[in-house]
């Protein structure tokens, strides 16, 4: 089943702890990602910045955090790149989970569930 995410909000940024470089930025998704999809978009945000200017503080580990995009050490000299690349790489994500199938489960949903259940029923349970 394709994935479809969209830019939905205001881009916010916040100023790093001291000794650290750049903002924090977060850009609002429309709802939080599958980790394939994920996945898809840091790989794609990688191959939108390499060769540009040096983004050497930026972290695109975790890049994407529940429903939020959040990039720390964001400067100055790299938003408005970092802008259309943003806008690149969400794209490429939204095509990518679009054009590749899921990975086959391991096992029924079902099954899942009936694992799940007996946790919840012995998380329940008094000590």
């Amino acid at each position: 089943m394709p994935e479809h995410h969209d830019i939905t909000g205001p881009v916010t940024g916040v100023p790093l702890p001291a000794g650290r470089v750049g903002a924090s930025v977060r850009v609002p998704l429309d709802s939080p990602p599958s980790p394939r999809w994920s996945q898809a978009f840091s790989a794609r945000l990688t191959r939108e910045l390499v060769g540009g200017p040096s983004v050497a503080h930026l972290s695109l580990d975790r890049a994407v955090q529940g429903a939020d995009i959040v990039l720390d050490g964001v400067e100055n000299r790299q938003a408005e790149r970092l802008g259309g690349a943003l806008r690149a790489a969400v794209e490429a994500a939204n095509h990518h989970t679009a054009d590749v199938p899921a990975p086959a489960a391991n096992m029924p949903p079902g099954d899942a569930e009936a694992i799940a259940d007996v946790i919840g029923r012995a998380l329940a349970q008094p000590r």
